[in-house]
């Protein structure tokens, strides 16, 4: 039996299925990778405002990491696992103190 498949389908279980039509699943990935990118990117910009956020931004690199796995754009994920390891190293390394002059 030969199927032709137009772009966008697949075949499953001898049907073809229209994976552009896969239901809520592609829209929650979607709205997970948006929340967590704006989360790790409000924590970088408050880094300055105290330690804590640069262990938040890490966290959100971590989860912006499981969001390029999960999307699989799994070079984005490499690199958010990375910068989620630069940021929790920075936040455990003792704070500088400032030179009195």
């Amino acid at each position: 039996m030969v199927v032709s498949v137009t772009p966008g389908a697949s075949v499953r279980h001898g049907r073809v299925v229209d994976i552009r039509d896969t239901g809520w699943v592609p829209v929650a990935i979607t709205i997970y990778g948006v929340v967590v990118l704006v989360f790790m990117m409000v924590m970088y910009a408050l880094e300055r405002r105290g330690r804590i956020f640069i262990l938040a931004f890490g966290i959100g690199c971590l989860l912006s990491s499981s969001y390029g796995f999960v999307s699989g754009a799994w070079p984005f994920g490499v690199v958010e696992a990375i910068w989620a390891v630069i940021a929790i190293a920075r936040f455990t390394r003792k704070p500088s103190r400032p030179v009195a002059g």
